[in-house]
């Protein structure tokens, strides 16, 4: 659906509860929790993005073996590329 579909969408659904007040009060809740979830959710995948790799990276090495086998498997790239 296109967004001006969903819009048309939207606002047939809130024609047929227009009358109730109750009910429009509670879409108007949940709509702005919504916009304040995401907000949050947007605010601690910024903030604590690298908390989700904790404890993520099992390896019996230390990270210094880690690190010195990098190293030593790297090739080479400064040589000429040809097309």
């Amino acid at each position: 659906m296109t967004t001006i579909e969903l819009n048309a969408e939207l606002y047939r659904a809130m024609g047929e509860i227009a009358d109730d007040e109750t009910l429009l009060v509670k879409v108007l809740n949940f709509v702005k929790g919504l916009k304040s979830t995401q907000k949050s959710k947007n605010e601690t995948s910024e903030s604590g993005w690298a908390n989700r790799f904790s404890g993520a990276w099992k390896d019996s090495r230390t990270a210094e073996e880690i690190i010195n086998d990098i190293r030593e498997s790297r090739t080479d790239n400064s040589r000429e590329v040809c097309l």
